[in-house]
């Protein structure tokens, strides 16, 4: 009996050990994790138990977010590339696999936006700029990261979009429609490579506490949060470590049966 309730109480113990190391040993590659949603999603990646490239233009940035996760006792390693450019994403690609032998987890997390204004008053450098970020970079993941997950047997692409690009707000409308073709590639994905076994989720935040806030309210006051804050049921803006156990989630065995979906992390703003 003693011996049964030890074995019993053994195996507990390795499933709560599985649960914390979620993502243990998988290579994940998130872009734009030098601040913001992508530091908090590479953070908790690390936390439980993935290799982490680290992505972003930003070299301080990106490099001070790798030597955290380092000194924490995680893996990590820092590539800078521009996520709108062919030859550089190839390269953080390739760059991953020659540091981690392995890539199973692509987060397109990299995104911009113009600031708070009517449409018209937007320029079309700009314009071009904002999708070329945050849609022509999911074109160009895929193009140079689907063939290795294939050759593996399979992984996952996790694409940032918004809950701009399922309840858009005034002012926006540009960055608006970058993330509702983000939420529709996602979906388009998720079909043509479900029989690879490559599984492609969304994650659409609530407006956060990230460096953009600004460019997103016009100006960051508190009457400007407040009148935000007032449209979440939830009374608060997201935070970093919202998405990133949304992403965990997502990225991990637990949701293998999971796929197209755009999960809302928005306090109940989208309902």
């Amino acid at each position: 009996m003693l011996d049964g309730v030890g074995g019993q109480t053994c195996g507990i113990r390795n499933t709560v050990r599985r649960a914390i190391m979620r993502l243990s040993d998988k290579v994940a590659i998130v872009t734009g994790a030098g601040s913001g949603f992508g530091a908090g999603i590479a953070r908790r990646f690390a936390e439980v138990g993935a290799k982490v490239v680290v992505n972003d233009i930003d070299e301080v940035g990106g490099l001070a977010v790798a030597e955290d996760i380092k000194n924490k006792g995680g893996e990590a390693e820092f590539i800078k590339a521009d996520v709108s450019v062919s030859g550089e994403v190839k390269l953080l690609v390739e760059g991953t696999l020659d540091h981690f032998r392995d890539l199973a987890i692509i987060v397109n997390n990299a995104g911009i936006t113009h600031r708070n204004a009517p449409m018209l008053e937007v320029s079309e450098d700009m314009f071009d700029r904002i999708y070329a970020v945050n849609v022509k970079s999911i074109y160009l993941t895929a193009v140079h990261a689907v063939p290795v997950l294939r050759k593996r047997g399979g992984g996952a692409f996790i694409n940032v979009a918004s809950t701009a690009g399922v309840r858009p707000r005034p002012g926006l409308t540009w960055y608006n429609g970058s993330k509702g073709a983000a939420i529709t590639l996602t979906k388009s994905m998720a079909v043509e490579l479900a029989p690879d076994r490559i599984r492609v989720n969304a994650i659409n935040p609530v407006m956060g506490e990230t460096g953009m806030i600004a460019e997103f309210l016009g100006e960051d006051t508190a009457a400007t949060r407040a009148r935000v804050i007032s449209t979440i049921p939830l009374g608060r803006l997201s935070q970093p470590l919202d998405i990133a156990n949304a992403a965990v989630f997502l990225a991990s065995d637990e949701a293998e049966f999971i796929t197209g979906v755009g999960l809302e992390v928005d306090g109940g703003r989208c309902v």
